[in-house]
């Protein structure tokens, strides 16, 4: 029995070494990651309106412009993940 339970462990431990997750978490699209990432860059949560993403990208550029100490590649990134979080609003929520 306890030979049986270390290789259930060593194919679990396996299994994550390969795809980077438990076998029990859920499997997450990379739409969802695109998504989670681009409301983590601008701090925004999921059920944010169109005032709210546009209000947070505004604070973000206003840190990191390049005449405020921040660079070109932080100010592409904000702006993706604004037209990102902007393109996937419901109609009624624009």
């Amino acid at each position: 029995m306890g030979k049986v339970i270390v290789i259930i462990g060593a194919v679990i431990l396996l299994y994550y070494f390969l795809f980077k997750r438990w076998p029990w978490q859920p499997k997450v699209s990379a739409h969802d990651q695109a998504m989670e990432n681009a409301r983590k860059v601008l701090g925004v949560s999921r059920f944010a309106s169109r005032t709210d993403i546009i209000a947070a990208h505004k604070r973000l550029v206003a840190m990191v412009h390049p005449d405020r100490g921040g660079t070109s590649a932080q100010v592409h990134e904000a702006n993706a993940a604004r037209d990102l979080l902007l393109a996937q609003l419901p109609d009624d929520r624009q």
